[in-house]
């Protein structure tokens, strides 16, 4: 699992390790049952406080996306396949967005906009 954490950013830590392991998980990088790397492991790792790993790490588990086995540690939970198919959907709709603000921003008509998306599409 590769993490990368900005210091200049204004998401705070915590937020960015959650973020980058929620899409690893969501694109199937992250399988299901899958251990994840020990809370101190990934601290050391990413040489920040425990403190800050433990609270991405428990605010995944409150969202469902890690499980916890005391003595054993945190392993990808079993997510639902409908609940998958709709965060994923909400990736593609928020990209989608920020493309039509972009292409709205340098006056770019729909029509040119649907050939530039089947162009990528194929």
């Amino acid at each position: 699992m590769n993490i990368v954490i900005s210091n200049s950013s204004d998401e705070p830590i915590y937020e960015q390790i959650k973020r980058q392991i929620k899409n690893s998980i969501l694109s199937g990088e992250l399988k299901e049952g899958e251990l994840m790397p020990s809370i101190r492991n990934l601290a050391k790792e990413l040489m920040i406080s425990v403190i800050t790993t433990k609270r991405a790490y428990e605010d995944l588990e409150k969202e469902g996306y890690i499980v916890t086995r005391p003595g054993k540690g945190s392993y990808v939970a079993a997510q639902n396949k409908e609940f998958m198919k709709e965060m994923r959907l909400k990736i593609v709709e928020e990209k989608l967005s920020e493309a039509v603000e972009a292409g709205k921003a340098i006056d770019l008509k729909l029509e040119e906009m649907e050939e530039m998306l089947r162009l990528l599409y194929e």
